[in-house]
C-alpha cells in the first residue's frame, strides 16, 4: 500500500520566508502610510502564497514589498529604512519559493532542515553583501549621494538577481 506524498510548501523556509516578509512590511510602514499598505498587502499574499503553495502568490507579494520599500525610500531618503526593506523582500521571494520548490520535489514530510537552512544562510549572506556593496557605492558616490541613485542601484540589482536565478 503505497500513500500520497504531501506536496505542500516546507515549513522552515515557509516560515523563514514569512519572516522576511514581515520584516520588508514592517520596514516600509515606518515610512508612512504608502509603505504601510503596500507592505502589509505584500506580506499578506507572501503568507498566503506559501500557504497555498502558489509561486505567482509568493512573486506577486514580495513584489509589492519590494515597491513598498522602493517607494517609502523616495519618500522618506534614509537607506538605513530601504537596505533592509528591500533585502527582506527579496528574502521572501527567494525563501518562499525555495519552501514551495522543496515541498515540490521532495515532499514536506522529509527532514530538509539541513537544506533549508543553507539555503537560507547563503541567501542571506549574499543579499546583506548586495546590500552591503549598495550602501559602499552610495557612500562613496559624488555630491549630495542622492538615495533615488541608491533606490535604482537597488533596483537592478533585484533585477541581475532574478535574471541570473532564471
Amino acid at each position: 500500500m503505497t500513500r500520497e506524498i504531501d506536496r505542500s510548501p516546507a515549513r522552515l523556509s515557509s516560515a523563514l520566508a514569512v519572516t522576511a516578509a514581515g520584516i520588508a512590511a514592517g520596514t516600509s510602514a515606518l515610512t508612512g502610510s504608502t509603505g504601510l499598505a503596500a507592505g502589509a498587502a505584500g506580506f499578506l499574499v507572501v503568507a498566503l502564497g506559501v500557504f497555498w503553495g502558489s509561486r505567482r502568490a509568493v512573486t506577486l507579494g514580495s513584489t509589492a514589498l519590494l515597491v513598498a520599500a522602493l517607494a517609502g525610500g523616495l519618500a522618506f531618503p534614509t537607506p538605513y529604512l530601504l537596505l533592509p526593506g528591500v533585502i527582506a523582500a527579496v528574502l521572501a521571494w527567494d525563501l518562499g519559493e525555495q519552501a514551495i520548490t522543496v515541498g515540490d520535489q521532495l515532499g514536506r514530510e522529509t527532514d530538509t532542515t539541513q537544506l533549508e537552512a543553507t539555503h537560507a544562510a547563503g541567501s542571506t549572506v549574499v543579499a546583506v553583501g548586495a546590500g552591503g556593496l549598495g550602501y559602499g557605492i552610495y557612500l562613496v558616490s559624488a555630491g549630495g549621494r542622492p538615495v533615488t541613485a541608491l533606490v535604482f542601484l537597488l533596483l537592478a540589482a533585484v533585477v541581475l538577481t532574478s535574471a541570473l536565478r532564471n
